[in-house]
């Protein structure tokens, strides 16, 4: 029989104590900072921390239909993954072929929808089929709700639905499509707006939404969410592009340092291990590990590692568990793991079906849908093991390309068009 390995429950006031420790005595560990709320919230893409690390112990492993507890047809289509503070779930979606961009809040309990609100009405960009106009992932601080979609702009929310502000950030050039999802850093909204012309990330007041700060990057795709992490010394804004990594003050935009990559199509959002940052780039290519703390160009003071990455293209991001890095490839479908010290191939395996979604982690097992909305659960080590393949009764016509969010104890599953809840007992 297979048992998943529980890990403790981390406690908030351990999590600030293990910050104030940083602070004080120096750079040991880069801690995320995007996000600084645990469960039961997931305030923004990638969960609390931004590493698509879930502090649950009682998440189902295996299941059916018959754990199904409610679905939910959205309204028109998305890719954005779920969001979660209390008892609301945030969402955004397209209707009439991008003409419309919806941001929506589900009751958590239920699946019900508790309001809708059409955030902006225009001609569409030019868009990727497997990007659709609704990609970004939803930011809260338990107060305010931000979603991004590219030319449809910026939009702030509260709560009860009622709008606050809205930014139009440009026309985002280009054939892809627009998919960066926005962070909250204190009073400051982030959103990278990588582009064919005109690219930039910009900080945003997030009770106005007007400019705190604007700094230009380079006008190539990229699509990458950033994170923050603590250096010891300072806060970096970290993020992933078509030619490597750059990091940034998250409170004044100010470039700190830069990484050249390899091949470019930075997607991936980078990955902390220990003092590390670890990025996979979009195309086959050099994958790299590079320390913080640096300034200009770094790859010949802090990168640590370098490894070869051939045959697929990467659009989830890299999660670590442990000392174990697992990366997933579109296509075909394959799990690769590393060890995230060195960068040194472990295993490899195959999986069906073919992965957007970005993995999650709890309990020291990785979550991870594909295309189909079968679910793999996979244990990391230097051997990979598949320990379930779930699946659920869905339409043929479902796309799942949302990552996962855990909640309270169940999985919250998103194809473009239905939102499952999944719990771990056979629903009555």
């Amino acid at each position: 029989m297979l048992v998943a390995r529980r890990l403790p429950v981390d406690r908030t006031l351990i999590a600030v104590a293990m910050l104030m420790v940083v602070l004080l005595c120096g750079p040991a560990t880069a801690l995320p900072l995007a996000f600084g709320q645990a469960e039961p919230h997931w305030p923004g893409w990638r969960g609390p921390q931004g590493t698509g690390h879930s502090d649950a112990t009682e998440l189902p492993v295996t299941w059916t239909d018959k754990h199904l507890v409610w679905k939910t047809q959205l309204v028109g289509s998305g890719q954005s993954s779920p969001v979660v503070w209390g008892d609301r779930i945030f969402l955004t979606s397209s209707t009439e072929q991008g003409r419309q961009r919806h941001v929506m809040c589900l009751q958590r309990s239920n699946g019900r929808r508790l309001w809708d609100k059409v955030a902006w009405t225009g001609e569409p960009e030019k868009t990727h089929a497997m990007n659709q106009f609704a990609s970004a992932t939803c930011a809260t601080d338990g107060e305010r709700v931000v979603a991004f979609f590219g030319k449809g702009g910026i939009h702030c929310y509260d709560f009860e639905g009622t709008h606050l502000w809205s930014r139009d950030l440009g026309e985002f050039v280009g054939p892809w499509g627009a998919a960066a999802s926005p962070i909250i850093v204190g009073d400051v909204v982030v959103q990278n707006c990588d582009a064919d012309e005109d690219a930039f990330i910009i900080g945003l007041n997030k009770k106005t939404g007007e400019t705190v700060w604007k700094t230009p990057r380079e006008d190539l795709r990229g699509w990458c969410s950033p994170i923050v992490i603590n250096s010891g010394a300072r806060q970096e804004l970290v993020v992933n592009g078509e030619r490597g990594v750059n990091a940034y003050d998250p409170l004044t935009g100010k470039p700190l340092w830069f990484c050249r990559g390899d091949r470019g199509r930075g997607t991936p959002t980078v990955v902390p291990y220990r003092d590390l940052l670890i990025a996979v780039a979009g195309r086959p290519g050099d994958m790299i590990a590079v320390r913080s703390g640096g300034n200009g160009t770094v790859n010949a003071t802090h990168e640590v590692w370098r490894t070869t990455r051939r045959g697929g293209r990467d659009l989830p991001s890299p999660i670590v568990v442990g000392d174990y890095l697992v990366v997933f490839d579109l296509r075909p479908g394959r799990a690769t793991c590393y060890d995230a010290a060195s960068g040194k191939q472990l295993d490899q395996i195959r999986l069906s079906g073919g992965f957007s979604a970005s993995p999650i982690a709890a309990g020291g097992l990785i979550y991870i849908p594909n295309e189909d909305g079968d679910v793999f659960v996979v244990k990391p080590g230097a051997k990979l093991e598949i320990v379930a393949e779930n699946r659920l009764a869905v339409g043929s016509d479902e796309v799942f390309r949302a990552s996962l969010t855990p909640n309270h104890g169940q999985v919250l599953c998103r194809s473009d068009k239905v939102l499952y809840c999944i719990g771990g007992k056979p629903a009555s």
